[in-house]
């Protein structure tokens, strides 16, 4: 790893100061956090899925349905927003989930395998593929039918059971192919995030629509003008979930945008570290006794830049993703996840459509969707993958959990929605079981 030159020249001997710069440090840092935080998270996501069936099937499975439809209300003046305590997670919560989803998205734009089109076609073609043929044997069993509503639930890839499955798998799964499903999975949630923006809202609000435009516009000024205070960034952030959630577009839909909109690029520059660099030699030099005011000072400044040399997007997203992964989601999981089970739940035509769309719909949409692009010469498959390994590990993109559970809470109610779970929790382990036991048998060579 290469020092900055102007830290060697400003910085005493024995005090050298490492600062990559290259690019790559700052793509690698938080995609392996990321796979770090995700694939640990796995575990306590299927721990939540299963204390939930398991209270849901027994004794008190009543009681625990009228504990998540408890109300609360928030209340000023003349007006009043009441919900169910499943709501407020679903609409609530989920709108932090949601936010971190937009920091991927953006992050992956700007430095990760979407920042070139050459680079973006295959996960991007590869989760078009994913979405569109799932969605289409979905509607193909159940057009007419009361569960055509439904038709984005099989569309979606829960991220954290897949990258959990690929790390169970080890290096029998090539690092480029691990960073092609994730990018692709990455893409597929912006695919989820428009389905519910465009498919699932009702009675649009003009009024509040046109507050939430606003709201964001006045982001938008705040921070050109820059503004770094997170109190002010916050108080404007729950102002656009407020305007979305009236208006009737899906609440989360303003976590995304908003997360698209925070700032990529540190604000801390080469001239501001030069400087900053010559007042901490001076620290190194003359200690920390003397003239404390101005001391407290210089403090206070290398604070903020040391705090400023990372960008809001990282930042955030290293601060957020924990609490996203070990809180929100678990339960989020627990609170939706939950289904009476019964004799027949596994023949209803609303769980078999989603099992055929996720089981078979998701991996033949994904790699007929490559094989296409790689084909027409739209780009070129990595050079340690085969296509077998392609397709055994492409059914891993059928674990569907999060977001498919997150539309059919949308789509669908009752008995509907019931089945809908049923399906994605069926479809969800037979994918994982079947794509790690395919990939463990095939032993792909790894270079």
């Amino acid at each position: 790893m290469s020092e900055s030159p102007r830290a060697q020249e400003t910085a005493p001997p024995g005090h050298q100061i490492d600062l990559p710069t290259e690019r790559i440090h700052r793509v690698a840092r938080p995609v392996t956090r990321f796979l770090g935080v995700q694939s640990a998270s796995g575990g306590l996501l299927l721990l939540s899925t299963v204390l939930a069936l398991l209270l849901a099937n027994s004794r008190g499975g009543h009681d625990l349905a009228l504990f998540w439809d408890t109300s609360l209300s928030i209340s000023w003046g003349t007006h009043e927003v009441k919900n169910s305590l499943k709501h407020w997670i679903n609409d609530g919560l989920m709108v932090i989930f949601f936010f971190v989803v937009g920091l991927e998205l953006k992050r992956e734009v700007v430095l990760g395998q979407l920042n070139s089109l050459r680079a973006a076609v295959l996960p991007i073609v590869g989760a078009i593929g994913g979405m569109v043929v799932p969605a289409g044997l979905y509607l193909s069993l159940q057009w007419g039918d009361i569960g055509h509503k439904g038709w984005g639930i099989p569309m979606a890839t829960d991220i954290a059971f897949m990258v959990g499955c690929l790390t169970l798998l080890g290096n029998r799964v090539p690092n480029t192919l691990r960073v092609l499903l994730l990018t692709l999975a990455v893409t597929d949630d912006l695919g989820a995030v428009l389905v519910i923006a465009f498919g699932y809202s009702h009675g649009l609000q003009l009024t509040f629509l046109a507050l939430g435009f606003v709201a964001i516009g006045v982001m938008m000024f705040t921070a050109w003008i820059g503004t770094r205070s997170v109190p002010i960034y916050i108080i404007q952030g729950v102002l656009i979930w407020f305007a979305f959630h009236e208006s009737g577009i899906h609440a989360t839909i303003a976590g995304v945008i908003i997360g698209l909109l925070t700032p990529v690029n540190p604000w801390i520059s080469e001239g501001l570290l030069a400087q900053l660099i010559r007042r901490l030699q001076f620290f190194l030099t003359h200690g920390f006794f003397g003239d404390q005011e101005y001391k407290r000072a210089m403090l206070k400044k290398l604070e903020r830049a040391a705090r400023e040399s990372v960008s809001p997007l990282e930042r955030l997203e290293v601060a957020l993703h924990p609490w996203v992964a070990f809180l929100i989601i678990p339960l989020f999981a627990f609170a939706n996840a939950g289904v009476p089970l019964h004799a027949d739940a596994f023949s209803q035509p609303i769980t078999i459509a989603i099992i055929v769309g996720l089981v078979l719909g998701k991996p033949i949409g994904v790699v007929l969707a490559l094989g296409t692009a790689v084909y027409l010469g739209w780009a070129k498959l990595p050079e340690d993958v085969t296509w077998r390994t392609l397709t055994y590990s492409s059914i891993l993109t059928g674990i569907g959990f999060t977001m498919s559970l997150f539309i059919a809470e949308l789509a669908l109610e009752g008995a509907a929605l019931d089945a809908a779970k049923i399906g994605v929790l069926t479809a969800s382990t037979i994918c994982a079981v079947v794509g790690m036991g395919l990939m463990l048998w095939h032993k792909p060579h790894v270079r």
